[in-house]
């Protein structure tokens, strides 16, 4: 039994957009968003390694296991960097 409460207090640290913190190991997505501050209208990603897309994390009370030293970001939801909104064109 006392190894089971020793699990539930334990702490990992994690980086949310480039800022160290400890957090609770399980935790859950909503007090990741809470814990980084994260605005309004931001999605919150886990980086991922490789050519991969990055993982978004839900604010949700789903459960969530970190590893140590893991690098989260915030972007705004709706971000559309390969969206063309502005078309430029150059002077004559």
């Amino acid at each position: 039994m006392e190894e089971n409460a020793k699990r539930e207090r334990k702490t990992t640290e994690v980086y949310i957009d480039r800022k160290l913190h400890q957090s609770p190991d399980p935790t859950t997505g909503a007090a990741l968003y809470v814990l980084g501050g994260v605005m309004p209208g931001y999605d919150l990603y886990e980086e991922e390694p490789g050519p991969v897309d990055d993982k978004l994390i839900p604010n949700s009370p789903t459960e969530i296991r970190l590893r140590n030293f893991t690098h989260f970001y915030s972007a705004q939801r709706n971000l559309n960097p390969g969206g063309r909104s502005l078309v430029w064109k150059l002077p004559s």
